[in-house]
């Protein structure tokens, strides 16, 4: 197990993001949102104008929020990394060094030449650029440096995704819902304070209140 102060030093924040500053990028942003949503809650529970009974609804509701914000932007962000990090991996997506590097390794299907059987050609979905013999010593220095750019785009694309489409949706349908709860709770519990004359508030119950009263004397209206 790591020692929890390791996560804070230099070294190892530097180790764990250096080959791959896409990662850090999810890994701050579900921080962001957990810290974000830590503070709501502190708020509302230390706030005095709040009743308890109020805070017993809007307290699991800012929870379910942020589970639902975190949840989203990490499964959102990290799907779109993927689909960028599988683009340059199957070589769809690549440069000219890096096509360069791979033609002259016959691992680029020219137009009209014929496909060797069983053999995986620069963008088919079974290539892996990373998997060649001779990656680590000369392909990774041209690859990688573009790898990890298009995983950063990939990544802000996703978490504006995520953060302005999908995420307000969620949370909205969510806290519709539960705002629904809080108020017909707030109704019940009213309406169980009031008298039952005060809770017969219409006038058509009001006219059948007094009609129903028994009439005294021979007074006609």
């Amino acid at each position: 197990m790591i020692p929890p102060m390791k996560w804070f030093s230099k070294s190892y924040v530097f180790e764990k993001f250096s080959k791959n500053p896409a990662n850090m990028l999810v890994v701050t942003g579900v921080l962001g949102w957990v810290l974000s949503s830590a503070a709501q809650i502190f708020a509302i529970a230390i706030n005095d104008k709040i009743s308890p009974k109020e805070k017993m609804f809007l307290i699991p509701q800012e929870i379910a929020d942020a589970v639902v914000n975190c949840v989203s932007f990490y499964t959102v962000t990290s799907g779109v990394k993927y689909i960028g990090k599988k683009l340059t991996n199957t070589a769809k997506l690549r440069t000219d060094a890096v096509s360069k590097l791979l033609k002259d390794r016959g691992l680029i299907l020219e137009k009209g030449a014929e496909r060797v059987k069983n053999k995986a050609y620069a963008g088919d979905w079974n290539f892996d650029i990373t998997k060649l013999p001779d990656y680590e010593s000369k392909i990774e220095s041209v690859y990688k440096p573009f790898n990890n750019g298009a995983e950063v785009i990939a990544s802000l694309v996703g978490s504006i995704i995520s953060s302005n489409l999908i995420t307000p949706i969620f949370r909205n349908h969510y806290a519709a819902k539960k705002q629904k709860e809080l108020m017909s709770y707030n109704k019940k519990n009213t309406q169980q304070n009031l008298t039952p004359f005060q809770q017969k508030v219409s006038f058509a119950d009001y006219q059948k209140l007094i009609y129903s009263r028994p009439k005294s004397g021979n007074l006609k209206v």
